[in-house]
């Protein structure tokens, strides 16, 4: 008997079906705190609908479209078989993921690829900084739960269409001999702008937003296979909430470097304000500390790029709950440095431990004539 995971073309029926029920499934997640902070402001152009998969243009949708993430996600790690072409196997997925993009409205539905060191060459590793992520503080580290061949993110605005939308693809990538390391769920509430994490603070404030900024920090203009893509960071990163919220609401903010009702830093103005690393009070203290997670991960700070932070809290069960942490930058030195900056001292990482890590470059978006990943892989089929 044939079933529904079976068929593709009963898949994508039911992701039209339910797609429709999204806007009233997604208000149902009792995990995470309602309260939204005020949208972006245009500060030299908001970004355009350059990029996306297929018809969206030639970068992939998730990135920086759509603009406000959907509140559901799902990220899988897979390895390939040493002894298959690369280049079969992702073009086959990118086959799958267009099957899927193209039959929803507009970006309701974003699958993201990503590939990983193994399968990318030296064009990436060299011009990109390369793919390998050093040890960091606080990590469990598995085989299964650190690196892998290709990262999958599925975004929507609805939890079942997420789910048929990854089973399809993993029934995809195991025909092609795929084996899966490690997948994660996610959720986040909705609105816009930055939202509220499981701490009750936001999370993504300071974010490139602009066109200018999004192409600058984030997108990688050449040469060849580098065009149009980025390098995609997932990491799973388990927060002791418990912890963290037994301290006075004060210590939270110092902690933190905002303030909890509405995200502004403590160096004042509003939330979506950059932070003032010099402010002091009159007796010569930071206003942000010097130990505060804002100060610690701020740019200017770490000295390095800017990086699109799209991340989702999870909830696995008792003990098991934090973020699901993603993000977007030309080069891995902008996280890598970032997160050494907060090894090094940083009040919120004594409650942070990563359970799962990766680097993956995202390639270009495929269409039905140029195959996903084509310019790198092309020649390894």
């Amino acid at each position: 008997m044939t079933t529904q995971r079976d068929n593709p073309s009963m898949v994508r029926r039911s992701l039209l079906a339910v797609l429709p029920v999204a806007a009233a499934l997604g208000a149902c997640r009792p995990d995470a705190p309602a309260v939204t902070l005020p949208g972006p402001r245009a500060t030299g152009g908001e970004p355009s609908a350059r990029g996306g998969a297929g018809p969206g243009g030639p970068r992939q949708a998730g990135v920086d479209r759509p603009a406000q993430p959907q509140t559901h996600a799902v990220v899988s790690v897979y390895d390939l078989p040493p002894r298959v072409g690369p280049a079969r196997v992702v073009a086959r997925l990118g086959e799958a993921v267009l099957e899927l993009t193209t039959a929803q409205p507009g970006e309701a539905l974003t699958v993201t690829v990503g590939l990983g060191p193994r399968l990318v060459g030296p064009a990436v590793l060299g011009v990109a900084g390369g793919l390998e992520l050093p040890a960091f503080a606080r990590e469990e580290r598995t085989a299964r739960t650190w690196g892998g061949d290709l990262l999958v993110q599925v975004c929507a605005s609805d939890p079942v269409a997420v789910g048929l939308a990854d089973t399809r693809l993993a029934r995809a990538l195991a025909a092609e001999g795929a084996s899966g390391r490690w997948s994660q769920t996610g959720f986040r509430p909705p609105g816009n702008g930055p939202v509220r994490n499981l701490l009750g603070f936001p999370d993504g404030i300071e974010n490139p937003r602009t066109r200018p900024e999004l192409d600058r920090e984030v997108w990688l203009d050449g040469p060849g296979p580098l065009a149009d893509g980025t390098i995609a960071v997932v990491r799973r990163l388990r927060v002791d909430a418990t912890g963290f919220l037994a301290q006075s609401a004060a210590r939270q903010e110092e902690t933190i470097g905002r303030r909890k009702a509405d995200g502004a830093p403590l160096s004042g103005g509003e939330a979506l304000d950059r932070l003032d690393l010099s402010a002091k009070t009159p007796r010569g203290r930071y206003l942000v500390p010097a130990m505060a997670h804002a100060r610690r991960a701020n740019p200017n700070a770490t000295g390095s790029g800017r990086m699109l932070r799209r991340g989702y809290s999870y909830r696995n069960g008792p003990g098991d709950q934090g973020l699901l942490f993603v993000s977007f930058q030309r080069r891995l030195r902008t996280f890598t440095a970032t997160q050494r900056r907060l090894d090094d001292g940083d009040d919120l990482m004594r409650f942070v431990t990563a359970t799962a890590s990766g680097a993956f470059f995202v390639p270009a978006a495929c269409t039905p004539e140029r195959p996903l990943a084509h310019d790198l892989l092309g020649e390894q089929g």
